[in-house]
């Protein structure tokens, strides 16, 4: 199946795995999880771990949990755990079972209270600026505060007191009991409850507290039963505290904490504070915007969920952080719609061609395949008539050297139709060409000309029976390998990142496809039909990827 194949190169992952199952750990049973944050959007680095997660649960026959880590309400709504769900599947996943950290907040918090019955836990009422002084240094070791000494019973009073709301917001939190002087400031007492009088959207106003990650997170794995819990590398140094929390409270499950390397992708920014700042300061239209690298923004853009997955496949699963080219990305999806995308014709910047030996109201009807390389794809019939229209770029006044398409008193293939000879062209005051004169070799229709060799094959649309289409070309949304190298996100824009067409032309066959349908517009490249603004009598086509990699000379 294909999340199997999104694991199926060796990675240190797989291997500690199997070595469990070997061993006959967790009673031989993998147990994972997927625990976004309900604040936002998914993008590809999630895809990543969808991918890792899922693909390990199906390869060794066992399970993932989608869990929702809904512990800050501020941030979190119902808006972003449906999209959320609807990413997941169209990644081509279902979970096993769907779980919100809030399932757990009564488990949650009377381990809370055995935490502080044991003395490890305590409420430190200190200001924040004094609990940050208190902490220490890297090279200094941390200083207790009041609160550290008092009694579980005083501690037990004060945590309840946080829980009805008495206290104001930041006046007083729950930290841990383990060690000041550790050379990990993960272990220096962190914090484990804060107050947040806020509404949440599942559990309304039932709460004033509220768990913090560190602590939630391991509970979570354990009350699942998670056997491995896969999470990237900047979580290392918490396993200790991961460790430590499960240890002190000796729940009966206790996950194995394995972190992985993060992706870091070229010319984008996966930080979601960052994507937001896009979204806010409208270097973007929305979440979906086809530059964006969310997985809704990408879905739009015609991306595929088998792109998605292959290109997670191709940069494997490691232990060190390193970037990942854009052209890995763009070649997964070039490779994709090459094989599944139906072929069309479009002229995006139209000059009229005329084939003056024909009558005026000539029409034929010519047969096309779908895809060149699939039969199973099926044919299509494509109008042909004396007025056609052609790329503007497809003719040269005056060619370079080695052009090879239609030039005055030159020869060129119209593709899949006839050789046709410029015999003049027509130029409005501000000397632009607004017509080629040709006339056409009725005897090359499916042949080659006789005594001549013709080069050149160009595509073309009806112009009786084109349908203006609008094209939205996009490019990608910063201009440097790095966009965090940049004084601000604005100064690493890429100006070019989109521009909209709206005097394109299609072969009428395009208007009738239906929205997400990917397409290759011949000698252009991949298009998908908008999955919004698309419609039959207003075709809107976004292009996914060039044909080639066109920044590789720009690099």
């Amino acid at each position: 199946m294909t999340s199997k194949e999104t694991i199926s190169g060796s990675n240190f992952i797989r291997t500690i795995i199997e070595d469990d199952l070997a061993a006959g750990k967790n009673d031989q049973r993998v147990a994972t999880r997927f625990p976004p944050e309900p604040n936002g959007y998914l993008h590809i680095g999630h895809a990543k771990s969808i991918c890792l997660n899922f693909g390990v649960a199906e390869r060794y026959n066992g399970t993932c949990n989608l869990r929702f880590d809904d512990t800050n309400p501020e941030k979190e709504s119902v808006e972003y755990m449906e999209a959320i769900k609807e990413d997941v599947t169209w990644l081509g996943f279902q979970w096993d079972a769907e779980h919100h950290a809030s399932d757990y907040f009564d488990a949650l918090y009377n381990y809370a209270v055995q935490l502080i019955q044991s003395g490890h836990a305590y409420v430190d009422d200190s200001s924040p600026e004094d609990m940050r002084t208190m902490r220490g240094t890297l090279t200094e070791p941390g200083t207790p505060s009041e609160g550290r000494s008092r009694s579980a019973d005083e501690n037990l009073a004060l945590f309840e007191k946080m829980r009805s709301g008495e206290f104001d917001e930041g006046s007083h939190v729950l930290r841990a009991k383990i060690d000041l002087a550790s050379g990990n400031m993960n272990m220096r007492d962190p914090t484990l409850y804060r107050i947040r009088k806020t509404h949440h959207f599942r559990t309304g106003d039932a709460w004033n507290i509220y768990p913090m990650y560190d602590y939630t997170h391991c509970l979570s794995d354990a009350i699942e039963t998670i056997t491995h819990s896969l999470c990237t590398l900047e979580f290392e140094d918490h396993r200790p505290l991961y460790d430590w929390v499960l240890e002190t409270l000796n729940t009966p499950s206790h996950p194995q904490q394995i972190e992985f390397a993060r992706l870091a992708l070229e010319y984008t920014v996966l930080s979601k504070r960052r994507l937001i700042q896009l979204v806010e300061e409208k270097h973007v239209s929305g979440w979906d915007d086809p530059r964006m690298p969310t997985i809704t923004g990408m879905r739009r853009r015609g991306y595929t969920a088998a792109a998605l997955r292959d290109f997670c496949e191709r940069i494997g699963i490691t232990k060190n952080d390193a970037w990942i080219e854009m052209a890995v990305l763009e070649n997964s999806i070039r490779d994709d719609l090459n094989t599944h995308a139906i072929r069309r014709m479009a002229v995006l910047d139209p000059v009229r061609v005329i084939i003056t030996d024909l009558n005026t109201d000539h029409t034929e009807m010519l047969d096309f395949a779908n895809h060149p390389q699939n039969p199973e794809a099926g044919r299509r019939e494509v109008p042909f008539s004396r007025e056609l229209f052609i790329e503007r770029e497809d003719f040269a006044e005056n060619p370079p050297p080695k052009y090879q398409r239609l030039v005055p008193g030159g020869e060129v293939r119209l593709r899949g139709s006839y050789v046709i000879k410029c015999e003049s062209i027509v130029k409005d005051d501000a000397g632009n060409i607004t017509e080629i004169h040709c006339t056409h070799d009725a005897a090359t229709l499916g042949k080659k000309p006789e005594g001549r060799k013709v080069k050149g094959v160009i595509h073309w649309v009806s112009a009786a029976h084109a349908v203006a289409a609008e094209v939205r070309l996009y490019d990608r949304l910063f201009d440097i390998p790095n966009p965090m190298s940049a004084p601000s996100l604005g100064d690493a824009i890429n100006p070019d990142s989109m521009s909209v067409l709206t005097t394109c032309f299609v072969e009428p066959s395009v208007a009738e496809l239906m929205p997400e349908t990917r397409v290759q517009f011949e000698r252009i490249g991949y298009f998908v039909a908008d999955r919004h603004d698309h419609s039959p009598s207003a075709p809107v086509f976004n292009r996914t990827v060039t044909l080639r990699d066109t920044w590789a000379d720009k690099a």
